[in-house]
């Protein structure tokens, strides 16, 4: 087990986060299920600036290394959380779940009504994980029309629309 802290990301993480997010890139990439399937390209650290700004981004350090990330975007009341991602030395050490929690009390005392994402309905590591967390599915994209435009670039990027998913966790 790691010694980690999470802090409010700066605009100098975001470098880091390109790097973890390909990292951690490869379990999908390894992931017999996914065979053939294209893996979206990790952001580039100017997008993770972009978000950085926003104030709404959590980051995982340990030793003064950036570790693992929760980078996201405020849409009006909501919170859309585009990646977290651990690297792959210090995965299985709760970082993913801390972030994850530490997201939920930012986005609680920021009056945020909800946090939303898009995720792979079956990979353990992706809408399982996000259901222990409080996660749902949203089965009526219709109603919600940036969740279903983010669903159809990614079927149109190539992934499979059967296995792809929108969540989100209502705050409370």
């Amino acid at each position: 087990m790691s010694d980690f802290s999470i802090r409010l990301a700066r605009a100098e993480d975001a470098e880091a986060y390109h790097e973890v997010e390909e990292d951690a890139a490869q379990l999908l990439a390894e992931e017999p299920s996914l065979a053939g399937i294209p893996v979206p390209p990790s952001r580039e650290p100017d997008e993770y600036r972009a978000m950085i700004r926003q104030r709404h981004c959590l980051t995982a350090v340990s030793k003064d290394c950036v570790v693992g990330f929760a980078a996201s975007r405020r849409h009006r009341n909501e919170v859309h959380l585009h990646e977290l991602s651990v690297a792959t030395a210090f995965q299985r050490q709760r970082i993913g779940a801390t972030l994850m929690n530490a997201l939920k009390i930012d986005c609680k005392n920021s009056g945020i009504r909800a946090i939303t994402l898009h995720t792979y309905r079956d990979i353990p590591w992706n809408a399982p994980f996000y259901e222990r967390h409080g996660f749902v599915v949203v089965e009526d994209l219709e109603t919600y029309p940036r969740l279903a435009a983010g669903h159809a670039a990614a079927v149109e990027f190539g992934l499979p629309a059967e296995r792809r998913c929108a969540m989100i966790h209502f705050i409370e």
